[in-house]
Parts: structure tokens; sequence; C-alpha cells
């Protein structure tokens, strides 16, 4: 008996924009503090109220559609999807239908970062999606299509504490949401996680999320099934989605969780579906398995209607373009730029572009550097380990890229030594003073001048008869102590190469 199976996933991620208020109606659009201090009658649902469309979240919307590669529709509108839940107070949701915002979009998602048997070449490489349609992009990435992009508000949240009772907490109610529905592209836990990632990157650097998803700003329901081949009959298993999936971890350990439940469900009964069937799911984190929440064997009737109280709209060529130029340059083109314009290694790169702040900083450096290795060695080595250490954003850190340039400068000039250096780099990172201004209070420029280097040597040669004779005799280990004498006498400040060669055409005189 021969059997095997293909792992079928699509995924919907939930988003939630940073706009200032929430999506109809003036409420401040702020994560946590005291339960329903963030409310009015629109978000609240209450009779007569009338929300009224945030022109800032359309546009975030239109930023999202653009840096995932969608067409913006120039045309389009709000539905109600009606459904009863206790977080859901006006018994309805404002989203959107058959018209979304965004459509047929992408992804590509670097095999650099997947195992190597999901690469090209590997044993469970897939090269054409669930469609049929080529995946590999140059043997690079693989592409995951963007059925829509839609808004929609968010709803409340329940509160289960401790005893028998649960409260809702309608602050997050009416919080701007769009909803990122893929296609059933990916064949592996691991590239579904990954593609969570990468639009938790994406949308990070254009500024229209936080993307904390233990927050919940970002949450994801995986789609997911088996197209199981056994002695040349293909069976499929139902789908299942598992809900509220809140950290990369749960969505790779949840998704191959249900692979191998599905496939000992097919081994164990052989069930016949009906087109249709589909299991809800939800994840039990502390037992690690998914648990059956309902299933459906049709499409849920969710009585879609235009939304009454706000009209369709359309969008100028003026406003796509204006949200359109805010996009920039997105991650995975920076790093490969900053490979080829600055020689970074590929860890490097990948390092300096995992924020857009961090990124714009160094290159901000790299401008006013002489040496820009040299400059990026600073930034990763010591600055990333300060602003770990003080959990800090690049933004906190109280230096600009100026500091960081002109220390690694005065390093090329040789008008300090390394280990000065990292003295002027603790004293600017506690003071804010630049590297010069600390250089000077503290003496620290280094002696250069043959001239002055040449009183040193002179004057250690004289001191240490007995070391210039055992030199000569053979020891030539001698020598660098003789250095760290000349070193010493400098104050530290005597060019170490300098100083050596003086030194060395000293000893070797008859």
């Amino acid at each position: 008996m021969s059997l095997t199976y293909r792992v079928v996933i699509g995924c919907e991620i939930h988003c939630q924009l940073t706009t200032k208020t929430k999506a109809f109606c003036a409420c401040e659009n702020r994560y946590g503090g005291m339960p329903d201090t963030r409310v009015c009658p629109v978000c609240l649902g209450l009779p007569g109220a009338m929300p009224r469309v945030s022109k800032g979240y359309v546009k975030m919307g239109v930023i999202a559609g653009t840096a995932l590669n969608c067409s913006i529709a120039r045309f389009t509108k709000f539905d109600r999807k009606h459904y009863f839940y206790p977080d859901l107070v006006k018994g309805y949701q404002i989203t959107q239908n058959d018209i979304p915002l965004c459509s047929a979009g992408y992804v590509d998602i670097p095999y650099r970062h997947l195992s190597e048997d999901l690469q090209p070449g590997g044993t469970h490489h897939y090269g054409k999606n669930a469609a049929g349609q080529p995946s590999d992009i140059d043997g690079l990435y693989k592409r995951v299509r963007i059925e829509r992009i839609h808004l929609e508000e968010d709803v409340g949240k329940s509160l289960h504490l401790e005893g028998a009772h649960s409260y809702i907490d309608y602050n997050r109610s009416g919080t701007p949401l769009i909803e990122i529905v893929t296609k059933p592209d990916m064949n592996s836990p691991e590239e579904a996680a990954l593609l969570m990632q990468s639009i938790q990157e994406i949308l990070r650097y254009v500024n229209i999320t936080k993307g904390n998803l233990e927050d919940g700003n970002m949450r994801c329901d995986a789609n997911i099934n088996l197209v199981i081949n056994e002695d040349e009959t293909e069976f499929r298993t139902p789908i299942s989605e598992i809900k509220n999936l809140n950290s990369f971890r749960a969505i790779k350990e949840a998704c191959t969780y249900e692979i191998g439940r599905q496939l000992e469900e097919f081994k164990t009964s052989r069930k016949e579906f009906e087109i249709g069937y589909k299991n809800t799911m939800g994840w039990d984190e502390a037992k690690g398995e998914t648990v059956i929440q309902r299933t459906k064997n049709s499409f849920i009737d969710y009585r879609f209607v235009v939304e009454p109280d706000i009209k369709p709209f359309s969008l100028s060529e003026e406003f796509i373009s204006d949200a359109a130029k805010e996009v920039g340059e997105l991650p995975e083109a920076k790093r490969t730029r900053f490979k080829k314009e600055y020689a970074l290694s590929s860890f490097d790169a990948e390092t300096l572009t995992s924020s857009r702040a961090l990124a714009l900083w160094f290159e901000k450096a790299a401008e006013l550097s002489k040496d820009v290795k040299k400059t990026a060695n600073w930034i990763l080595a010591e600055l990333l380990a300060v602003l770990n250490e003080k959990e800090l954003s690049i933004d906190e850190i109280g230096i600009t890229p100026e500091h960081i340039a002109s220390l690694s400068n005065a390093v090329t000039d040789k008008k300090i030594t390394g280990k000065q250096a990292k003295e002027v780099f603790s004293a600017m990172i506690e003071s804010g003073k630049m590297p010069e201004t600390i250089i000077k209070e503290k003496g620290m420029e280094v002696v250069s001048d043959s001239g002055e280097i040449a009183v040193f040597v002179d004057e250690v040669i004289k001191e240490n008869a007995q070391a210039v004779a055992d030199y000569k005799g053979g020891k030539t280990n001698v020598f660098g102590w003789l250095m760290g004498q000349i070193i010493k006498k400098s104050g530290g400040k005597a060019t170490p190469a300098v100083a050596a060669a003086l030194l060395k055409a000293e000893l070797e005189k008859s």
C-alpha cells in the first residue's frame, strides 16, 4: 500500500492599524488601559449613532496593499456582517464583503529562512502552489499569493477572571483592522510561520502597525488540510481553521499537530466528507493540541448587507499615489542593496535591516563614514549590545549617527587606538558628548609624529640596557616587552606602528 500526502495551508491575518482614532468614531485608538473608558455611542452601536470613515484608516489600508503588491480598488464600500457573540456589541461587524480595498497581491518569503528540505531541491520542496502556479522566484523565494485585503473593525475583548464570571472590555471595539487573506499556497507549518513573520516585518516597515502578537496587534487563523494519495486514489481531508494564533511558535506547532491529527483520522476512518465541510479549531497551548470548537457543513449565512450608514466611495489617483509614496524601500530590497552597496555579509545586512529605524540610522552613519564596514561593526558589536541591555530602541539611545561615524573616523584616521575608542564609546553613551570632545577632555590624541615618539624610544632603550642586550643576543621575544614600555611611557598615545619601526631601527644598530 502506497500512501503519500501534501500539506495545504492558507492564512487569514488580522492586523490592527496605528491610526490616532478608531475606524468609525473619534475615540482614541490605544492598547490597554482601564476597561470601557475609550468608548462612545458609535463604537458601542447605540441607536442613532452614525459611523464616519477615518481617512487615515483607508490610507493605511492602501499603504498595506501597495507594500504587499496588491491592486487597489478605485471604488469600494463597507458591509455589515451579522453574527452573535458576547464581544460583538452591535450584533454585526462593519467589514468589506464583495469589493475589498485590495486584491491580487503576493508576498515572497525567502527560502534561506526555511529548513533545507523545504528549499529548492529539498525532500519536501514544492515548486508549484496549490493552484499549480509556479511558486519559485529565481530559486530564492517562495511566492505566496494574497487573495484580498479588506478593512474591518475589531470587536471587544472577553476577560475570563477567577470565579464564575466573565467580563467584556469594549475599548478594543471599533479598532481599525485589515484582514489579509492568502491563497492556500503554503505546504508546511514552517512556511506559514515565516509568512506571518514576513508580513509583520513589512507592515512595521511602512509604519502602519506595532505588530506585537502578544498584545493581539496581529492574529492569524490558519486553514489547513491534506491532499492524500493512496494507491493512485486522491483524498482530501476536511479543512481545519485554527483560530487566533498569536505567536510564530503557535502557528508552527498548531499546524504541525493538526497535520498529524488529520493524517491519523484519515488512516482510522477513511471517512468521505462533503464539499464545504470545515472544522473550526482552537489551539490549547498548555496541552499542545488543537481542540474542535464547531463544525460546519456549508457556508455560514452572515446575512451580508451594504452598510446603510456609510456611502460607497471612490479613491482618487492622487490619494492612492500619496499613500504609495509612504511605502518606501521594503526590508528585503534594502538588505539586498546593503550587501551590494556596502559589501556587508548576509548576517550583517539582515541585522541592520531588522527595523526601518535602525536601517535609516545606519545609512546616515555610513554617509558620514570614511570606512563603512568599520562603522557597521561599531553598530553591530557595541551599539546593539547597549540597546539590548538597556531595552531601548535606536531612537531612544541618546546618540546620533554622527556620533558613531565620528568615532569610527577617529580610529580610521589613527587619532585614537581601538582600545581608546571603546573608552570613548562608553563615555559617549553615558554623556551624549561627541567623540572629539571626549578625546580632547581625556587627552587621548594619538601621537603619530616620529620625532615625539623617538624621544620615548630613546628613553626606554637607555632605561632597559639588559633587555636591549637580551634582544641583540637572540631573545627576540623581548621586543614586545620593550614596545609595552614605550606605549606606557607615552600614556598610551604613541602610534604602535610608528613606535615599532623606530624601536626596531634602534635595536638593529650595531
